[in-house]
């Protein structure tokens, strides 16, 4: 059973990794939930991602309360507190650090352990993981994008009445970002959360707005 916030979301995730390990010719794996729709075309997506020289999963050092503030010093000696880090849940990994995610028996214990409510395991563990192992792999960010200016524990969920062109044309317009090292204009793949009650609209929109 998945618990909301527990190491059983990250040992769910694990799981799917390793599945989809089992097939060779899989290189990059997708963390989406039912609630995220795509914003480019397969296309685009194939080609963003197959030309990355790095691993989209946020990580940072947060220094209030939702960050360093989950922080317990019994994870000490395998992740001290200037390793701590927080990023989102939704991530793309390539091959290499999907195996290193599935390997792991030296940091999931610790997290497992004194990662548990009001420390959100999934947006803890996997960051400060790799950030350790791997800094070199990382973009420090995601591709989804999510929106948290309304507060709260969840992200804004959308649902028809949201979903107009000039909606999408807020999300697009706009960003700056690092793109193999040199600035872009595309720094989201993904959004999210959408309700149902968005989808006819969304497929309305979506040879106009996302071209496919």
């Amino acid at each position: 059973m998945v618990e909301w916030g527990r190491m059983s979301m990250c040992e769910a995730e694990r799981r799917l990794l390793a599945n989809a390990l089992l097939d060779i010719s899989n290189e990059w794996f997708i963390l989406l939930s039912e609630s995220c729709i795509p914003l480019h075309n397969f296309s685009i997506i194939y080609r963003y991602i197959s030309r990355s020289r790095h691993s989209f999963m946020g990580s940072f050092d947060e220094p209030g309360p939702y960050g360093r503030g989950r922080y317990n010093p019994h994870m000490q000696p395998e992740v001290t507190l200037s390793q701590w880090r927080k990023g989102s849940q939704w991530f793309e990994v390539n091959r290499k650090l999907a195996i290193d995610i599935v390997v792991d028996t030296t940091y999931y214990p610790k997290f497992k352990t004194f990662c548990r409510p009001a420390c959100y395991v999934d947006e803890h563990y996997f960051p400060t993981m790799l950030t350790i192992q791997s800094p070199h792999l990382l973009a420090n960010r995601t591709l989804t994008w999510t929106d948290w200016s309304r507060g709260g524990a969840h992200p804004a969920t959308f649902g028809k009445a949201d979903i107009t062109e000039g909606f999408f044309k807020k999300i697009f317009e706009g960003q700056v970002c690092l793109y193999n090292g040199q600035p872009s204009t595309v720094c989201y793949l993904f959004a999210r959360k959408f309700a149902p009650s968005a989808l006819d609209p969304l497929l309305g929109l979506a040879s106009k707005v996302f071209r496919y």
